[in-house]
């Protein structure tokens, strides 16, 4: 039997404004983890990130990365091996560029019966990734080739 997850999770600064409530099954792995947030906040996943387990941006003794080099922890880690607690906090630093950092508390573990899809339980507010970016602006992926 394994574990399911309740996170609370939140662009850093930003909990009482906007936030998702997401649950997780602890057979899921890191990887999961982020792409669950970057769909809970309409992000286009195209960027590295980490997780850092003790809440803390540019540490690297408590860092699940997403392209680890040499002995660093990977985030295809599954939640269950984290030994995570009710009350813990840890964070998504998603695009090293634009250092988007999302706070993440666990509010909750259950036993589940058997693996179940990530699932949105409650959201707040919103934040946009690009907030330069007009709504009719697109990415022209051809940007710098002459045709």
């Amino acid at each position: 039997m394994g574990m399911r997850y309740t996170l609370k999770v939140y662009p850093a600064g930003l909990g009482r404004d906007v936030y998702r409530v997401i649950e997780i099954s602890g057979s899921d792995n890191l990887d999961r983890l982020c792409r669950t947030v970057l769909t809970a906040f309409d992000f286009i996943d195209e960027h590295l990130y980490e997780f850092n387990m003790d809440n803390k941006m540019y540490r690297s003794c408590c860092s699940y990365k997403s392209d680890p080099e040499g002995n660093q922890l990977s985030t295809k880690t599954k939640l269950e091996k984290l030994q995570l607690v009710k009350g813990q906090k840890f964070s998504l630093h998603y695009d090293y560029g634009d250092d988007w950092m999302f706070t993440i508390n666990v509010q909750k573990i259950t036993e589940e019966l058997g693996h179940t899809t990530p699932r949105f339980m409650k959201e707040k507010g919103m934040v946009k990734q690009y907030p330069n970016m007009d709504d009719e602006d697109e990415w022209d992926e051809d940007d710098g080739e002459d045709e």
